[in-house]
């Protein structure tokens, strides 16, 4: 069943988010310094979007059968 596949990767994107999520709140706590806040959100906030574009095209490759890629080569 492909539904148990897909389980794994969204869990550990989970996790990825609330790890990045909690960095942005800890660089947010800092007093001063705005170009460490701004560099500091910027940073996790774009680690946030590739990790669930990974998600995605991780989702779209199980839904279409490529369980592994490197079988091509």
């Amino acid at each position: 069943m492909k539904t148990k596949k897909v389980i794994a990767p969204i869990i550990i994107t989970c996790l990825l988010v609330l790890y990045f999520i909690f960095w942005i709140l800890g660089i947010i706590s800092v007093p001063d310094l705005l170009w460490l806040k701004v560099i500091g959100i910027i940073i996790p906030l774009s680690f946030i979007g590739v990790s669930i574009f990974v998600l995605i095209e991780r989702i779209k490759e199980i839904r279409s059968g490529e369980e592994d890629d490197l079988s091509k080569y």
